[in-house]
């Protein structure tokens, strides 16, 4: 794999651990600036770990990690909390603060992390309502929001700094089909209008497909394909043939490792 100067996230031979359970093994990738990048895999095999690597929360038992051309796990509590002040995050299912109007959970990481005054964060925030078509829905409680609102004032939240990198976490879980293409093209529209990069961690394939400039797939830990929509489209690879068309078995069987049924059946022990 080869480093460039227009990649803003690198991930070279990354290895992690939660324990004694190995997680990722060997990781390789590169997540260019100004591009949506979707890493892709079934439940548990390290999508929302690699996440938590690049925003400094893990440290990996192996490898590297740069972003922005610093090494993550160099740097010392200021220079990390800088960095993640340039990084924007949109947890699976929003994760809003209940207990807030949507204008404060927006306003909250600006509050939090500058010193604007508050007629100057006022217009900011209902700025970023207005991106995502929620200015009206200011003063509303999370509990009054449908889910696809909910996760939109979410990325309204996620892109209130004016972050240079965006890591969504399964943004698309739990929404109806209008609402998921409707967060999907913001996604999409508001990557390319600010100019910022953004990380796409879901299970999705069709809303992925359509947003997306490139793709990587996880795999027991490994990134076992990668590459365009066209490409995976077209792929003949087993892995993502099934994964694509949503096959039940196939690379990633449908059962879990076990005796055959028929030795088990007949010298099980009574009780």
């Amino acid at each position: 794999m080869t480093e460039t100067t227009d990649d803003l996230v690198v991930l070279r031979e990354l290895a992690f651990a939660y324990g004694e359970r190995q997680v990722l093994h060997d990781i390789n990738l590169r997540i260019p600036r100004g591009k949506v990048v979707g890493i892709m895999g079934g439940s548990g095999c390290g999508k929302t770990t690699i996440l938590r690597l690049i925003g400094g929360q893990l440290r990996a038992s192996m490898g590297e990690v740069r972003v922005a051309g610093e090494v993550v796990a160099e740097l010392d509590r200021d220079r990390l909390y800088a960095l993640r002040r340039k990084i924007g995050m949109l947890f699976q299912f929003g994760a809003l603060f209940t207990d807030m109007t949507v204008f404060d959970n927006v306003a909250f990481p600006m509050r939090e992390h500058t010193e604007l005054p508050e007629e100057v964060i006022r217009d900011l925030v209902l700025l970023k309502l207005h991106a995502v078509g929620l200015r009206g829905a200011a003063q509303l409680r999370p509990s009054e929001l449908s889910g696809g609102m909910a996760r939109r004032v979410a990325l309204a939240r996620a892109i209130s700094l004016d972050p240079m990198l965006v890591m969504y976490d399964e943004p698309f879980a739990g929404l109806d089909p209008i609402s998921l293409g409707v967060v999907g093209q913001l996604i999409r529209r508001l990557n390319d209008a600010l100019g910022i990069t953004s990380v796409v961690v879901t299970h999705d394939v069709y809303e992925s497909l359509k947003i997306v400039d490139y793709l990587y797939f996880i795999s027991d830990g490994r990134v076992v394909a990668s590459g365009t929509p066209a490409e995976v489209r077209s792929s003949t690879m087993p892995f993502v043939h099934q994964f694509v068309n949503g096959e039940p078995d196939g690379p990633v069987p449908f059962h879990y490792p076990a005796l055959p049924l028929t030795e088990e059946l007949m010298y099980a022990e009574p009780g």
